[in-house]
């Protein structure tokens, strides 16, 4: 929200809902790509999770400092960037979370693909003379699915089904794979594309997220897929029970992860086009039809999350608020602990997203 509210506008949320709000922010479809990420890293790359969990964990204590400051004039982390680095700063950060939640969004459909592949592996879809294989033809599928809720102006339903969303521990691993580290690296950076307000959705998520990966690791060893749901055997109610669960999610979410991008670019319209109906139904249209082109592109649901983690994810949720908290405040200006500490973490950001971002690009070529 970009304007304060006046005083008898302002609504208070219960410490629960405040929690829940939280939890659902941190906790997305990153969770089934942990258990890939501590297989290609080795179980040492747990240490690296809790290394990383602090980041956002620290830069979440700067954004607070940052909104303490200036309340009224604050109150998002548009706003924060906004006050740092002006109208520039705002662009920038618009951008990048836009591209944020794009990617999300695309991934959402390479989820759906993936999994309905997996329920279906024989289908493929004849468009005229074009044949379209499976996996592809299911995201298409998913897209025509997922096509009535990006007419909707109230979404709030959507946001109650979006949070709804017999095998033996026999896997081995390796302790630690040199090799894996930057995608480890980049799907753990993936989880934490959110900042959590408050200590106990932050801790509830960090415990999740190890015990998720821990459990998959252990059950699957190196055998662990990118999406762990695409282990599960489809000869099992329980696990087909399981699949269309999480399947309910992508439809709900889509429109959600979106709708700020839609939102964003419907505000940049001119005067006389921003309340146009024809023309936000275009835009929204425009949306789906690229991501799924772009999730037909990519050629696994780990290639979009770890480039979107190593490069997005950490430029917004781990960079910027350090650079805004050291405009803001000055820090620069009075050597110190705090601006040492600070910088040494901005140095091991920048090596986390440089590194993080090559191995991406070089997977994801290979496989195309």
């Amino acid at each position: 929200m970009s304007t304060p509210l006046h005083e008898n506008e302002k609504k208070e949320v219960s410490f629960l809902k405040t929690c829940i709000n939280g939890i659902n922010a941190l906790s997305g479809i990153g969770i089934l790509s942990v258990p890939y990420a501590l297989s290609s890293g080795g179980r040492l790359s747990l240490i690296i999770f809790v290394l990383i969990a602090a980041e956002p964990c620290f830069t979440a204590l700067l954004i607070r400092r940052c909104m303490d400051k200036d309340p009224d004039a604050m109150t998002s982390y548009i706003d924060i960037v906004g006050h740092a680095f002006a109208r520039k700063g705002r662009v920038i950060a618009s951008l990048f979370i836009c591209l944020e939640l794009y990617f999300v969004a695309t991934g959402l459909l390479i989820l759906e693909g993936d999994n309905l592949h997996k329920l279906s592996p024989h289908f493929d879809l004849k468009l005229g003379k074009l044949n379209v294989d499976g996996r592809h033809s299911f995201v298409v599928l998913a897209g025509v699915m997922i096509l009535p809720t990006m007419w909707l102006n109230d979404l709030g339903v959507l946001s109650y089904v979006s949070a709804g969303g017999g095998v033996g521990f026999h896997g081995k691993g390796r302790l630690f794979n040199l090799n894996g580290i930057p995608t480890a690296l980049s799907l753990y950076t993936f989880c934490y594309g959110a900042h959590a307000v408050l200590l106990i959705s932050f801790a509830i998520c960090t415990i999740t997220y190890p015990t998720m990966a821990v459990l998959g690791y252990l059950i699957y060893g190196q055998n662990v897929q990118s999406q762990v749901t695409l282990n599960l055997a489809t000869e099992q109610v329980s696990s087909k029970v399981v699949i269309y669960t999480i399947l309910a999610g992508p439809i709900a979410k889509y429109a959600l992860t979106v709708m700020p991008i839609a939102t964003a670019i419907e505000n940049r319209l001119p005067a006389n086009y921003k309340d146009c109906k024809s023309a936000s139904i275009l835009i929204r249209m425009s949306l789906l039809v690229s991501t799924v082109v772009l999730a037909a592109v990519f050629p696994s649901f780990q290639s979009v999350t770890s480039l979107s983690g190593a490069f997005l994810i950490v430029a917004v949720s781990f960079l910027l608020p350090c650079v805004c908290y050291l405009k803001i405040f000055q820090v620069h200006r009075n050597w110190g602990y705090e601006l040492i500490g600070i910088l040494i973490i901005m140095l091991l950001v920048v090596f986390v997203g440089v590194l993080g971002t090559y191995s991406s690009i070089a997977q994801t070529v290979k496989q195309v």
